[in-house]
Protein backbone atom coordinates (compact mmCIF):
# COMPACT_ATOMS: atom_id res chain seq x y z
CA UNK A 1 0.00 0.00 0.00
CA UNK A 2 3.04 2.33 0.58
CA UNK A 3 4.52 1.68 -2.61
CA UNK A 4 0.78 2.44 -4.10
CA UNK A 5 1.04 6.15 -2.37
CA UNK A 6 4.37 6.56 -3.60
CA UNK A 7 3.37 6.32 -7.30
CA UNK A 8 0.80 7.95 -6.97
CA UNK A 9 2.44 10.65 -5.92
CA UNK A 10 5.10 10.60 -8.29
CA UNK A 11 2.40 10.60 -10.72
CA UNK A 12 0.88 13.83 -9.23
CA UNK A 13 4.04 15.78 -9.26
CA UNK A 14 4.85 14.33 -13.20
CA UNK A 15 1.36 15.85 -13.89
CA UNK A 16 2.17 19.29 -12.01
CA UNK A 17 5.58 19.70 -13.77
CA UNK A 18 4.27 19.28 -16.56
CA UNK A 19 1.80 21.56 -16.91
CA UNK A 20 3.75 24.55 -15.33
CA UNK A 21 6.15 24.16 -18.06
CA UNK A 22 3.64 24.11 -20.09
CA UNK A 23 2.27 27.26 -19.31
CA UNK A 24 5.65 28.82 -18.70
CA UNK A 25 5.71 28.84 -22.72
CA UNK A 26 5.22 31.35 -24.66
CA UNK A 27 2.64 31.76 -27.08
CA UNK A 28 5.13 34.06 -29.66
CA UNK A 29 6.33 32.50 -32.80
CA UNK A 30 9.80 32.36 -33.18
CA UNK A 31 11.86 34.71 -35.08
CA UNK A 32 14.85 35.15 -37.01
CA UNK A 33 17.79 37.54 -35.66
CA UNK A 34 17.84 41.46 -36.46
CA UNK A 35 19.86 40.65 -39.26
CA UNK A 36 18.38 37.60 -40.87
CA UNK A 37 15.19 39.95 -40.70
CA UNK A 38 17.15 42.06 -43.00
CA UNK A 39 18.05 39.40 -45.20
CA UNK A 40 15.08 38.05 -45.53
CA UNK A 41 13.56 41.55 -46.64
CA UNK A 42 15.90 41.63 -49.41
CA UNK A 43 15.06 38.10 -50.48
CA UNK A 44 11.26 39.02 -50.45
CA UNK A 45 12.17 42.18 -52.45
CA UNK A 46 14.42 40.03 -55.22
CA UNK A 47 11.55 37.05 -55.40
CA UNK A 48 8.91 40.10 -55.34
CA UNK A 49 6.97 38.44 -53.11
CA UNK A 50 5.75 41.51 -51.29
CA UNK A 51 3.59 41.68 -54.86
CA UNK A 52 2.84 38.27 -55.02
CA UNK A 53 1.14 38.57 -51.25
CA UNK A 54 -0.67 41.62 -52.21
CA UNK A 55 -2.14 40.42 -55.85
CA UNK A 56 -3.20 36.87 -53.94
CA UNK A 57 -5.07 39.52 -51.45
CA UNK A 58 -6.57 40.98 -54.14
CA UNK A 59 -7.70 38.16 -55.59
CA UNK A 60 -9.52 36.55 -53.30
CA UNK A 61 -11.10 39.99 -52.84
CA UNK A 62 -12.53 39.86 -56.46
CA UNK A 63 -13.71 36.29 -55.84
CA UNK A 64 -15.82 37.25 -52.69
CA UNK A 65 -17.07 40.97 -54.82
CA UNK A 66 -18.84 38.53 -57.34
CA UNK A 67 -19.85 35.43 -55.16
CA UNK A 68 -21.45 38.38 -52.36
CA UNK A 69 -22.63 40.85 -54.28
CA UNK A 70 -20.53 43.58 -52.47
CA UNK A 71 -20.86 46.99 -53.35
CA UNK A 72 -17.95 49.00 -54.77
CA UNK A 73 -17.69 50.87 -51.32
CA UNK A 74 -17.40 47.53 -49.16
CA UNK A 75 -15.03 46.11 -52.13
CA UNK A 76 -12.83 49.50 -51.69
CA UNK A 77 -12.56 49.23 -47.71
CA UNK A 78 -11.82 45.60 -47.84
CA UNK A 79 -9.10 46.02 -50.24
CA UNK A 80 -7.81 49.29 -48.47
CA UNK A 81 -7.29 46.69 -45.63
CA UNK A 82 -4.17 45.03 -47.20
CA UNK A 83 -1.40 45.62 -45.23
CA UNK A 84 1.69 43.64 -46.27
CA UNK A 85 3.13 43.84 -43.02
CA UNK A 86 0.59 42.13 -41.21
CA UNK A 87 1.97 39.15 -42.87
CA UNK A 88 5.78 39.28 -42.71
CA UNK A 89 6.05 37.59 -39.73
CA UNK A 90 4.55 34.76 -41.08
CA UNK A 91 7.38 35.65 -43.86
CA UNK A 92 10.25 35.45 -40.80
CA UNK A 93 8.64 32.60 -39.15
CA UNK A 94 8.99 30.49 -42.18
CA UNK A 95 12.91 31.53 -42.39
CA UNK A 96 13.66 30.95 -38.98
CA UNK A 97 15.54 27.49 -39.09
CA UNK A 98 18.17 29.12 -41.62
CA UNK A 99 21.16 30.58 -40.23
CA UNK A 100 22.66 33.68 -41.86
CA UNK A 101 25.25 32.23 -44.55
CA UNK A 102 22.34 29.87 -45.55
CA UNK A 103 20.01 32.96 -46.18
CA UNK A 104 22.98 34.89 -47.95
CA UNK A 105 23.31 32.25 -49.98
CA UNK A 106 19.67 31.97 -51.06
CA UNK A 107 20.01 35.87 -51.76
CA UNK A 108 22.95 35.90 -53.76
CA UNK A 109 21.37 32.59 -55.98
CA UNK A 110 17.79 34.96 -56.45
CA UNK A 111 20.23 38.06 -57.56
CA UNK A 112 22.67 36.55 -59.59
CA UNK A 113 20.60 34.26 -61.77
CA UNK A 114 17.22 35.21 -63.64
CA UNK A 115 16.43 31.48 -64.35
CA UNK A 116 16.45 30.85 -60.28
CA UNK A 117 14.22 33.62 -60.16
CA UNK A 118 11.28 31.27 -61.57
CA UNK A 119 11.32 28.91 -58.88
CA UNK A 120 10.14 31.36 -55.74
CA UNK A 121 11.13 29.45 -52.18
CA UNK A 122 8.18 31.22 -50.63
CA UNK A 123 5.52 29.82 -53.41
CA UNK A 124 6.47 26.62 -52.98
CA UNK A 125 6.26 26.85 -48.89
CA UNK A 126 3.66 24.92 -47.52
CA UNK A 127 3.37 26.34 -44.76
CA UNK A 128 3.70 29.86 -46.25
CA UNK A 129 0.97 29.33 -48.68
CA UNK A 130 -1.41 27.57 -45.83
CA UNK A 131 -0.62 31.21 -43.88
CA UNK A 132 -1.17 33.14 -46.40
CA UNK A 133 -4.61 31.59 -47.51
CA UNK A 134 -5.74 32.63 -43.48
CA UNK A 135 -4.46 35.89 -44.17
CA UNK A 136 -6.05 36.41 -47.31
CA UNK A 137 -9.34 34.88 -45.82
CA UNK A 138 -9.10 37.19 -42.93
CA UNK A 139 -9.23 40.49 -44.92
CA UNK A 140 -12.07 39.19 -46.61
CA UNK A 141 -13.58 38.55 -43.37
CA UNK A 142 -12.83 42.59 -42.09
CA UNK A 143 -10.76 41.52 -39.52
CA UNK A 144 -7.78 44.12 -40.57
CA UNK A 145 -10.27 46.95 -41.29
CA UNK A 146 -9.21 49.84 -38.78
CA UNK A 147 -12.46 51.28 -37.15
Amino acid sequence: MKNLNQHHFLVAFLCLFISSKSLSQSNQPLMPSQQNKIIIDKIVEATRYKNYVIDFCLSKINEATAKEGWNDQKAMEITQSINYKNFRDAIYNSFVVFDEVELETLLKAYEKDPAYQTQNVMTNNKVLINNLNIFANDIVLGKYISK
